[in-house]
């Protein structure tokens, strides 16, 4: 296999040299079905649950039976909170204890992500920079650069060491640049940004938790 390679530039847009990278992580073929199956499960593991119907034990009211047993003429009834009554308790309606996670294989997993990546340098949209070169958390300075590299301020995923960097407070006031946590990477968060920056530290330290 012939190696993968990668422009590298400086934090100015200048092209410095060549980056050879990991084929296992960023030469892996593409298969949209394992792709497609982990974004879904991604999806349903982050997913709240936020509608709740309450049933007869949790509304309002009913500790006393409405009327005696007999001799209103009326149905029987030993407490309000039935569902047969308005305002009473919901049957079978949503609850917050549904559960939609499901199981995702590790190594399937990280394939995946392999083969997001892959597609990255294959479209060359990975974006591999020396450094951030930011002494200040300068939302200007890091418009101006962006506007130098291939991304040219196209929506794009930063990604960093920690949140206190200069470049994770300057990128908070660009709409379209979002910064992630190298630890972090995931399918979603890739694909719905067309552009990957990254510097050499970081594309070490990503090789070696993803491997």
């Amino acid at each position: 296999m012939a190696d993968i390679k990668v422009k590298l530039y400086d934090f100015q847009g200048k092209e410095t040299g060549e980056e050879i990278l990991d084929p296992k992580l960023f030469g892996v073929e593409a298969d949209p079905e394992i792709v497609h199956e982990m974004v879904v499960a991604q999806q349903k593991n982050s997913r709240d649950v936020l509608a709740h119907t309450k049933g007869r034990a949790e509304v309002r009211g009913g500790g006393k039976k409405p009327w005696r047993q007999k001799g209103t003429g009326r149905a029987r009834h030993g407490s309000i909170r039935s569902p047969l009554w308005i305002g009473g308790g919901i049957t079978f309606g949503p609850t917050k204890f549904r559960n939609f996670s499901v199981k995702v294989n590790k190594k399937v997993k990280q394939k995946a992500l392999a083969m997001v990546l892959s597609d990255k340098v294959a479209n060359d949209k990975l974006v591999l920079v020396e450094s951030y070169n930011m002494p200040e958390a300068k939302t200007k300075v890091l418009q101006t650069a962006f506007s130098k590299l291939p991304n040219k301020n196209r929506p794009t995923l930063v990604v960093t060491k920690n949140a206190e960097e200069n470049i994770v407070r300057a990128s908070k006031n660009l709409p379209r640049v979002e910064t992630i946590n190298f630890g972090s990477l995931n399918l979603v968060d890739l694909m719905k940004k067309e552009y990957l920056v990254i510097n050499k530290e970081l594309l070490k330290k990503v090789s070696e938790h993803y491997l």
